[in-house]
């Protein structure tokens, strides 16, 4: 059996203000105490726990977690925000009529958890696998987005059955001017464009240079923070696409295994300088591990093949030097040659 762990980020559902207002309140208390820690010598902070901060108002559980986190933690000088964290022995999950609530208890010497609702999203099917014991609850974290909406990150872990046998393998080749090409052996490939990505790096690239240029360093940052989660969508939708349409044919997905590539890789100033070629922000790594955790739970097998010569052999013998693929050009070749290698890495099977 494979083990798949997943976040779910659960939005809370009509959160009134007084409890909005509490926990900002619970998490400023939570970060004050994870900065007095920080001023306590590292051998003496190890073995301290919540019994130390009997005079705040948080429950103990959450503290003890705040200590481990705050150990855990070793190169940082001051925390900006610590997050309200517990393990899973202090929440529950449950159904009440339509809705799906998380019980906790934040406050120290108070019983009873209160139960809060919230919005399923897209993860009805693996709450109900919670409430059902069929999957193992992990980590609950409250934490605010910038536009001020309260979530619930809870971390899952469960077995899903290995990935069974396959007819065949699509090999996917990753780039700049396609993000991703997946091809069959003697079929045909399916392409998902970069154009889009090289256009918005360059417009995100002219604004940060005008907003340095008048010394506007936060806002810059928060272009970055947003350029990134783009991107990461973009990632999630591609990778989506990639399980499905290997799902489709019932296929497995083979990689190239680029681990160091950017010490390999040659690239001149001038071409650095250009966000939209600069392969140093080509996010190639995040959308392989998106695919695979999505892989994992479609039991889709996932391997990964040596990356050298890929793109100079052919894929039906192996020859070196050259590369004969009928109707199709380019990284559906590479992708193509990408089925018929040897695997380096099996990762769910």
């Amino acid at each position: 059996m494979a083990q798949l762990s997943l976040t779910l980020k659960l939005p809370f559902y009509r959160l009134n203000q007084v409890k909005a207002l509490e926990f900002e309140r619970l998490t400023a208390l939570n970060t004050q105490v994870a900065n007095e820690l920080l001023t306590i010598d590292k051998k003496e902070r190890s073995k301290l726990t919540s019994a130390a901060f009997h005079h705040v108002e948080i429950s103990s559980n959450w503290i003890n977690q705040t200590i481990r986190n705050t150990n855990a933690r070793t190169k940082v000088k001051r925390f900006k925000r610590m997050w309200l964290e517990t393990n899973n022995q202090s929440y529950e999950i449950a159904k009440r009529g339509n809705f799906y609530t998380v019980s906790f208890n934040l406050i120290r010497g108070k019983k009873g958890r209160i139960p809060l609702s919230v919005h399923p999203a897209s993860h009805i099917e693996m709450l109900d696998k919670i409430i059902a014991k069929e999957a193992k609850l992990g980590s609950l974290k409250l934490c605010k987005s910038k536009k001020g909406i309260w979530y619930a990150l809870i971390s899952v872990s469960m077995e899903v059955p290995d990935a069974g046998e396959v007819k065949g393998w699509i090999g996917v080749d990753r780039g700049q001017n396609n993000l991703a090409v997946a091809a069959l052996r003697g079929r045909f490939g399916k392409f998902w464009k970069g154009g889009r990505v090289k256009a918005l790096r360059r417009q995100f690239q002219r604004t940060r240079r005008q907003l340095q240029s008048s010394k506007q360093l936060k806002e810059v940052k928060r272009l970055e923070q947003r350029e990134r989660r783009i991107m990461t969508q973009i990632n999630h939708v591609i990778s989506k696409e990639l399980v499905q349409f290997a799902s489709d044919f019932g296929m497995g997905l083979r990689f190239e295994d680029l681990s160091g590539c950017r010490s390999t890789m040659f690239q001149r100033k001038k071409v650095k300088s250009d966000a939209s070629q600069n392969r140093d922000s080509w996010a190639f790594y995040q959308l392989e591990q998106l695919t695979r955790y999505k892989a994992i739970k479609a039991g889709v097998p996932v391997e990964s093949v040596p990356a050298p010569y890929t793109s100079k052999s052919d894929h039906r013998n192996g020859v070196l030097g050259t590369r004969m693929v009928i109707g199709l050009r380019g990284l559906t070749a590479i992708a193509v040659m990408l089925i018929g290698m040897p695997r380096k890495i099996l990762v769910n099977g």
